[in-house]
């Protein structure tokens, strides 16, 4: 809007010496002047409005297919801008020199605006490549800081345990960056019907407050991909347009990260590499809190929460027994095992503790 306004105010400041012009070839002494001041003022001032917002609306258009590239440097910006100010001014004042009107030096502020504006969106949208085209990519070449480690968290690491994992161990320089739409989501999940989902999101969003306590800076953007529908993919472009790695637990979203040259941790796979190996023989102790799919099973869960499923322990829900592992098997949700009673125990005795 303070584009729009400042382009309508020169084009207003350029009809009102237009209108004088053409009223005094009509007659200096009567009302032609003034007459022809207000109709020229106020035909600038709505066409100023229409075209202001359309030029707007152009540049507008024009920059948002540059930004999801890498984000710009302020000093392109700058540089481009000055130099499209530059530009229109030199071209304004050559224009004013050959018309040699009054109206011609409102005309070559709106154009020297016009150049201004688009040079500076264009800089900042394309900063980078601007920087390293001048031959100076070694001012993006900096090391890395605590600012740059950060990690913009979707909704599926904001729901995964790790993060808080990495956060107690100083493992988060950076802190996390929480996009506003990755929050409404796990409110929606909150609220929703799916008490699982509703269950993880509540504790994702009180890690958040445990991250916090803990020393670890969390940055709440309330930037919005507009033109993205799938929030995990808007996750990754905001990634893309800080210049920052995106922490997830969708392969697939890791996946498509990588193809598109921004650094991705999948919190998921990092916890399965870190958890420890369950071999075959192992001997574990084991809480069985409900049965499992096939007859007289009972799964159970770790205090990392890989799920244990023991056979032949159906009569004995409700209990912590000792097991020895079987076999295991990675999945998505994390390590599964299979594992037998280390001592059968008799099924009257499923009830004493």
């Amino acid at each position: 809007m303070v584009f729009v306004e400042i382009f309508r105010l020169l084009l207003v400041i350029a009809g009102v010496a237009g209108g004088l012009q053409i009223g005094n070839h009509f007659g200096r002494d009567g009302y032609a002047p003034l007459v022809a001041c207000a109709l020229t003022t106020l035909v600038a001032y709505v066409v100023g409005g229409v075209v202001g917002r359309l030029f707007d609306r152009g540049l507008r258009h024009a920059v948002r297919h540059l930004y999801d590239m890498p984000p710009a440097e302020v000093f392109a910006g700058s540089v481009v801008g000055s130099s499209g100010l530059l530009l229109g001014m030199v071209v304004g004042l050559a224009l004013v020199s050959l018309v040699h009107s009054t109206v011609g030096y409102p005309l070559a502020a709106v154009l020297a605006w016009v150049l201004c504006a688009g040079g500076a969106r264009l800089g900042v949208a394309k900063g980078r490549e601007i920087v390293r085209a001048a031959g100076m990519g070694h001012l993006l070449d900096r090391p890395v800081t605590e600012a740059s480690a950060a990690l913009v968290v979707d909704t599926s690491a904001l729901l995964e345990r790790h993060l808080v994992s990495l956060g107690s161990a100083g493992l988060l320089p950076g802190g996390v960056v929480v996009p506003r739409f990755v929050l409404d989501e796990a409110a929606a999940l909150v609220s929703g019907p799916d008490p699982v989902a509703a269950r993880r999101s509540r504790a994702g969003l009180e890690g958040l407050e445990a991250l916090r306590r803990k020393g670890v800076v969390v940055r709440v953007d309330d930037a919005e991909v507009p033109d993205k529908h799938d929030v995990g993919v808007k996750a990754l472009v905001l990634a893309q347009r800080l210049g920052l790695r995106l922490a997830t637990c969708s392969a697939d979203l890791a996946a498509r990260a990588e193809e598109l040259g921004v650094g991705a941790v999948n919190l998921r796979r990092l916890g399965s590499d870190l958890a420890p190996e369950h071999r075959p023989g192992e001997r574990l102790t084991v809480d069985l809190v409900k049965a499992g799919r096939q007859p007289d099973q009972a799964v159970g869960y770790l205090d990392d929460g890989d799920m244990v499923v023991v056979n032949g322990a159906g009569h004995l829900v409700g209990r912590r027994v000792a097991v020895v592992v079987a076999a295991t098997r990675p999945t998505s949700q994390g390590l599964l095992l299979f594992a037998q009673l280390d001592e059968p125990v008799p099924a009257g005795a499923s009830a004493s503790r």
